[in-house]
């Protein structure tokens, strides 16, 4: 790799430095020398190199000078600043001037080679770690599969299983990223089976072992944290995984104190019909329909399906907390309600509780099958993070949480519900009351294969309402994603690989919730 590396030196006193530039040759790089920063310009501009090795202090242009026509010239060239002088002002000029390393003089070639791993050799350096260490977990995962017994397990493995998804894609590693998909694949397959084992008893006999789940989130995890003086604003934003939440939390660090990074396990289905009414009621789907029946819907009935999460929040606050608190909530559905909410979040500052829903994601993963620009630039599960973090970057999200940061605040992240790309097939017929969603179905008669569904035929006992006397709910496992028999080619070759959400998967159930305060 070194024979090819073409390296720049630029030192007044470059005679001088015989003896380190023929180390560096001996070990296979290219050394061209110049001994000013004119000179140095000219071979930028006509020659390509991979190094810059730029003396601080030179007669006629210095090394800072001469660094930043460099960038204007080649603004992605590597530049090690060679100096004697170590003044922190001088640091910052440089770092600022974005170098990508700094020696100190007289500079032994011991430095000089480390420098040079540490810029050309960084990537596959880190590669080769990286896969190294993966290597040596990849066993002791696979074992902690097999050996899950409780709800807190499965976290923990998810987030070894997230953790070493981007170490691998930073390190740019493909061989190592198909075997952890692979292990994935087999996680969410030992998941499906612990999680149908327990799910009936969670939601109709729940427990100590019973996870935190959407119905008592607020009770759970919220309203313990509301104190006096101190306004908490939640920000749910729907349909936000793991991983994404993991890719936006350098820009969120950088505002807040992240405090405790959080889970909770999304009821069925995993879509925010049902899980996010169940957030903010404090109640299961089927005792929503109990308690508000001119305020729930089934899905096949007409009319919106989460119209009422304020009136439910406010319910539910006057259940748990036996003193008097104000809550105020905004939703974002659209890019005006968005723009709005930076000039509106400081209000949020007169509230005990201030919740913030915010549906980008959600949209995004339902235009990424709508449209085929997005089904290009969101492929794969690194894309769509991708996505998500140039969303949140640019985003009004983003500014209104700047503006919260600058006040005494506590803030809680989290969302209803994640999301799976799907990609194998089931056929389900069905009558035409039959739910449309792509990952969870019901209705009257239903006929699919049991193997791959995890099957609900009395849904109170899971929580569920009951739309017809002998309604049954599916729930799709893994990767697979429900398909009609009627133009069936079509409907899968449109479907296959896009991002859906409501039934059983790690992706879909396991979901962040975190709690910061303003630094």
């Amino acid at each position: 790799m070194s024979a090819a590396i073409q390296i720049l030196w630029c030192d007044d006193e470059i005679e001088m430095l015989k003896p380190q530039i023929q180390f560096l040759q001996e070990k296979g790089y290219m050394i061209s020398t110049v001994s000013n920063g004119f000179d140095a310009l000219e071979l930028v501009k006509n020659q390509s190199f991979d190094i810059l090795f730029l003396d601080e202090s030179m007669p006629g242009m210095s090394g800072l000078e001469t660094l930043s026509k460099v960038k204007e010239i080649k603004a992605y060239l590597p530049v090690v600043l060679i100096t004697k002088n170590e003044e922190e002002n001088l640091m910052n000029d440089a770092i600022g001037a974005q170098i990508a390393d700094y020696l100190i003089k007289p500079v032994r070639p011991t430095q000089l080679i480390l420098a040079i791993k540490k810029i050309i050799e960084k990537k596959s350096l880190i590669e080769e770690k990286t896969n190294t260490n993966y290597q040596q977990e990849f066993q002791k995962i696979f074992l902690e599969m097999s050996n899950n017994q409780t709800h807190i397990d499965w976290v923990e493995t998810y987030k070894k299983l997230i953790y070493w998804e981007l170490e691998l894609e930073k390190a740019g590693s493909p061989e190592m990223h198909s075997i952890l998909t692979m292990q994935k694949r087999e996680a969410n397959n030992e998941f499906y089976k612990f999680f149908t084992k327990n799910y009936i008893n969670w939601m109709s006999k729940p427990d100590a072992d019973t996870p935190v789940m959407s119905h008592t989130l607020f009770q759970q995890k919220v309203f313990p944290h509301l104190k006096d003086g101190v306004p908490t604003i939640v920000v749910l934003i729907d349909n936000l995984r793991f991983d994404q939440w993991r890719a936006i939390q350098p820009m969120v660090q950088e505002l807040f104190t992240i405090h405790n990074e959080e889970s909770f396990y999304s009821i069925l289905p995993a879509c925010t019909q049902y899980s996010r009414n169940a957030i903010f009621s404090g109640l299961t789907p089927h005792e929503i329909e109990k308690k508000y029946p001119d305020k729930w819907k089934n899905d096949d009935e007409e009319g919106g399906k989460n119209m009422f999460e304020k009136d439910f929040l406010i319910d539910q606050l006057k259940k748990y907390k036996t003193k008097q608190l104000k809550a105020d909530y905004i939703k974002i559905t659209n890019h005006e309600d968005a723009l709005m909410l930076e000039d509106k979040v400081l209000n949020m500052m007169n509230y005990d509780l201030g919740v913030i829903v915010y549906n980008f994601v959600d949209m995004l993963s339902h235009a990424r099958t709508e449209m085929e620009v997005l089904k290009e630039l969101a492929s794969d599960e690194a894309a769509y993070r991708s996505l998500t973090v140039s969303w949140f970057d640019h985003s009004p999200l983003h500014n209104a949480l700047k503006k919260l940061a600058t006040k005494k605040v506590n803030v809680i992240i989290t969302t209803d519900h994640g999301t799976v790309r799907v990609s194998d097939p089931s056929k389900v017929v069905g009558d035409r009351t039959t739910t449309t969603n792509l990952r969870y179905k019901h209705g009257k008669n239903l006929a699919y294969d049991k193997k791959d569904v995890f099957e609900i035929k009395n849904p109170h006992e899971a929580g569920l309402p009951k739309p017809n006397v002998s309604s049954t709910f599916i729930f799709a496992k893994e990767t697979i994603f429900f398909a009609y028999p009627n133009n069936y080619n079509h409907y899968v070759n449109y479907y296959k690989n896009t991002f859906q959400h409501g039934g059983i998967s790690l992706e879909e159930i396991i979901i962040p919730v975190v709690f910061m305060s303003s630094k």
